[in-house]
């Protein structure tokens, strides 16, 4: 929402201004439309996602869990028990991994669950005499790491003007989340590669209004909002997709895996991640 929509609202309210004894009545019109339900939109880290060369091989991967380590709430008047970020972390680092091509997840979260399964499928294979289960895949490395930090009013301004009773205002905030994400080696324990993200997350609002008289003892008020907040978990996906790629770009540059095809390492994917990283280096 521009500064050129709020003054358009406030000609709106200029022009009924100008009519006596006019009337405004907030009915159905004034209420967004209902949508139905659809996919999750996807944003620019998820394009880069898809758009990474392919590896020589699929790496598999367990993730156990992806905490909110922020231990942040939701400000009132929101319940004290809601979070200010997501506690389905894990599903969507696990996806990420599943789009990226690069790795191949294995169900850890739940595995108590695919156990009692495992176990009812032995039952009545014996039963009927069938093959037993395969084993599970073990897996080579592991993905973990957590939601880090939340901060609120990392920054905030504003801007208005008021002339005869006329007048609109825009207010804007921004927060921060951050992720922090490491591959483990499962044999030795080692860290092989870390990275951490930040998303910043945007809201505004904007209101304008008109107070004036038209005639003797006759007051015309107007007003007019439209608010905006970028939803926090779509910020948490786009920070763990932009992380899972940074880990990926960073353990190609360390050797700990390798591209299908090595003249892919020049794809401009691979190029900005990296530059990314040595950047931010060449500033510490």
């Amino acid at each position: 929402m521009s500064m050129m929509h709020a003054w358009r609202l406030v000609a709106l309210a200029v022009m009924l201004s100008g009519q006596s004894g006019c009337a405004v009545f907030v009915g159905e019109s004034a209420v967004p439309p209902r949508d139905s339900p659809t996919l999750t939109p996807a944003g620019e880290t998820l394009s880069d996602l898809l758009a990474l060369p392919r590896p020589k091989g699929p790496i598999t991967v367990a993730v156990y869990g992806f905490r909110d380590q922020t231990g942040q709430y939701r400000p009132a008047p929101a319940s004290s028990f809601s979070t200010a970020v997501t506690q389905g972390a894990v599903s969507m680092l696990v996806k990420a991994a599943l789009d990226s091509g690069w790795f191949l997840p294995v169900e850890r979260e739940n595995l108590q669950d695919l156990l009692t399964e495992r176990k009812i499928a032995r039952a009545s294979n014996e039963q009927r005499k069938l093959d037993d289960l395969p084993p599970l895949y073990a897996s080579s490395v592991l993905l973990t790491g957590g939601i880090v930090a939340y901060e609120t009013n990392v920054k905030t301004g504003g801007a208005g003007a008021r002339y005869f009773g006329i007048g609109a205002s825009e207010l804007y905030r921004m927060d921060q989340v951050t992720v922090g994400l490491r591959a483990v080696d499962i044999r030795t324990g080692q860290v092989l590669a870390s990275v951490s993200t930040s998303k910043t997350i945007y809201s505004y609002q904007l209101d304008s209004g008109v107070f004036r008289f038209v005639r003797f003892k006759r007051l015309l008020e107007l007003e007019a909002g439209f608010s905006r907040n970028e939803p926090a978990q779509l910020c948490v996906r786009d920070a763990i997709e932009s992380a899972l790629i940074h880990l990926i770009a960073q353990g190609i540059d360390k050797g700990l895996w390798q591209l299908q095809k090595p003249e892919d390492l020049a794809s401009p994917v691979i190029r900005a991640y990296l530059g990314e990283q040595k950047l931010l280096t060449a500033a510490e």
